[in-house]
């Protein structure tokens, strides 16, 4: 563990107030720093560093430098670093109530999100709650918009489009989806897609459109289908042992300046998803919406995917998905 700035501090005082060397947060993120993530990451460093008086010197490894998206929640919980951004469906694994997100057009609604990851509200306390056995924290959340489909020469409208085709998915409930529909899910990282997608690995891709603009993906995909068939969510984690090892002050600044970040990145989610929208469509992809019938169609082969979460989440998974319900 850590030592506490405050124990720090006693010793600067006993040795004659020499420089207190800044405490290091470091924190992996898989996407770029220019991505809507990585601009909400360098806010909440400004934040920490100023409410701190730089007592926090934090440090942004964008991009994958340090750990794969896969990867952070085990670097996060073992030490290894001191904070990471991940998916919420990358601890699934260890908590598969987390999935509750991804369930196919659950959140079909902004109230209905803004409702489950509320600061105090039985979704988000839940999910929480499985996610500190793991050795890492929540700090903050990160809204990421709607899933998207991408394809090369026409759009995936129906089930029917998908039928027999890979399918880069990032979460397993994702995959589960894409069975039910007859295409043929594959994991890809997030920092590995555009690869995946230039080399033909997969035939369709999934992402958030902000991950469109971010990543270039335009370079090697066409055409976006806008199913927002789940809502995408990432999570600030920080180790619990270096977080115990703070002040009771320091961890307070460090909260203050995530819920600013937190509120933030939510706010602008719309104008962050409309200004992508638009600049794929200036790099010449085609942005399809889906009418009623089309939307029926991929509702209708949901069921299976709710079928798997309760298997596999148990009480717990009923327990969120009738929170989700009625708004608690």
């Amino acid at each position: 563990m850590h030592k506490s700035i405050m124990a720090l501090a006693a010793a600067l005082t006993l040795t004659g107030g020499s420089a207190l060397a800044a405490e290091k947060m470091r924190i992996s993120l898989q996407l770029p720093i220019t991505s809507h993530l990585g601009e909400n990451l360098q806010l909440f460093e400004k934040e920490v560093e100023s409410r701190t008086g730089g007592a926090i010197d934090v440090e942004i490894y964008d991009s994958a430098t340090l750990y794969k998206d896969k990867e952070v929640p085990a670097a996060v919980g073992s030490g290894a670093i001191e904070a990471g951004v991940a998916s919420l469906t990358r601890y699934v694994g260890d908590a598969p109530v987390v999935d509750v997100f991804y369930m196919p057009f659950l959140f079909n609604t902004e109230d209905k999100v803004r409702a489950a990851v509320a600061e105090g509200s039985a979704v988000r306390g839940t999910l929480e709650e499985e996610i500190s056995k793991t050795g890492g924290s929540v700090l903050y959340w990160q809204a990421y918009g709607g899933a998207i489909m991408l394809s090369n020469e026409g759009a995936i409208r129906t089930p029917a489009d998908l039928e027999g085709k890979k399918v880069r998915v990032f979460g397993k409930t994702l995959g589960d989806f894409v069975t039910a529909a007859g295409g043929a899910p594959t994991l890809i990282s997030g920092s590995e897609q555009y690869l995946a997608y230039q080399r033909g690995t997969v035939d369709v891709g999934m992402t958030g459109v902000s991950g469109v603009k971010s990543r270039k993906l335009w370079e090697v995909m066409d055409t976006i289908t806008v199913t927002n068939h789940a809502n995408i969510e990432f999570v600030v984690v920080v180790n619990n042992d270096w977080w115990s090892g703070l002040s009771p002050d320091i961890q307070g600044h460090i909260r203050e300046a995530a819920s600013v970040a937190q509120d933030n990145v939510r706010d602008r989610m719309a104008e962050i998803e409309a200004a992508a929208y638009a600049a794929a469509e200036e790099n010449g992809m085609t942005v399809v919406k889906l009418s009623d019938d089309d939307m029926a169609a991929w509702q209708s082969v949901a069921q299976p995917v709710y079928d798997a979460y309760l298997d596999s989440a148990g009480d717990a998974g009923k327990a969120i998905l009738d929170a989700v319900g009625d708004g608690s």
